[in-house]
């Protein structure tokens, strides 16, 4: 696999954009290749076998554009397939929960966390499992939020429904005095500000955009994929739904992305079975 081949990137929907965006900072070499799968968003409240078989879908599509490495950015994908995928791919591939828990455990200042996620990652425990491989007696509070994914993606991510949405999840959460938030799916950064708001200023916020795109810098390192190019990489963008409001979510989060978002047929053979 040539160094100069492209990257690989998905997520359900467009939160992995900021997981994207993080890789460009950090890579600016780099080609990417993202994959935002709208029209089956949310993948949070799905099975294992449904999040694994939509992930093992995606990772065909984009090996067969030659990517050199794929980075799940799901936490779902990254908590219910990854190691299916890490036996199967046969290009370096890491997901965003080890970089979130590895921030996490660095930004706290007396070991109380707090894990929001999907119901899936939750109920999958890898954030729990990650956290406490790290740091043993760190006490961890984890907290489904089933409806933040579908807010973002319907480009609500401030004003009174988000806020009325947020304290339904995580008003009582002051009680437990937590240092730092794990923001467990890549849609939730652009929920911070109304987190924040609902709970205080007290606590540390752990994204994981910054440490998968580390991890990834050394990952190509060791295996000598770094691109050597010193141009600015390219990105191109594929979704499975393309409408007005996913448009403008994806640049809010995204500034530069182009106006012209190619649309991919998940239900179509030659993107199942990769014909």
């Amino acid at each position: 696999m040539p160094s100069s081949a492209p990257i690989g990137v998905f997520d359900s929907g467009v939160g992995g954009l900021t997981v994207l965006s993080a890789l460009a900072t950090r890579l600016p070499g780099e080609d990417l290749i993202y994959f935002g799968d709208s029209a089956r968003v949310p993948w949070g409240i799905k099975s294992q076998a449904v999040v694994t078989r939509f992930s093992r879908e995606i990772c065909r599509f984009l090996l067969r554009r030659n990517v050199k490495a794929i980075v799940v950015a799901c936490n779902t994908a990254s908590a219910l397939a990854l190691p299916e995928l890490e036996a199967e791919v046969g290009v370096p591939i890491l997901g965003v929960v080890e970089a979130g828990a590895r921030r996490a455990v660095a930004l706290s200042t007396h070991g109380r966390i707090t894990v929001i996620g999907t119901e899936s990652t939750i109920r999958s425990r890898a954030y729990t499992r990650a956290i406490e491989a790290l740091s043993p007696d760190t006490r961890i509070l984890s907290r489904a939020c089933p409806l933040f994914v579908p807010m973002v993606e319907d480009g609500i991510v401030d004003g009174p429904v988000a806020e009325t949405v947020v304290e339904h999840y995580l008003g009582d959460l002051r009680e437990f005095d937590t240092d730092t938030v794990v923001l467990g799916c890549t849609h939730y950064p652009l929920l911070e500000p109304v987190i924040r708001q609902i709970l205080g200023s007290g606590f540390a916020v752990a994204d994981a955009a910054q440490g998968t795109a580390e991890l990834l810098a050394e990952r190509l390192l060791a295996a000598d994929l770094l691109n050597p190019s010193l141009g600015q990489g390219n990105c191109s963008y594929f979704f499975s739904d393309r409408t007005p409001a996913y448009q403008r979510l994806a640049r809010l989060i995204l500034p530069g992305i182009p106006e012209d978002l190619q649309l991919v047929d998940v239900e179509s053979r030659e993107f199942r079975e990769g014909a």
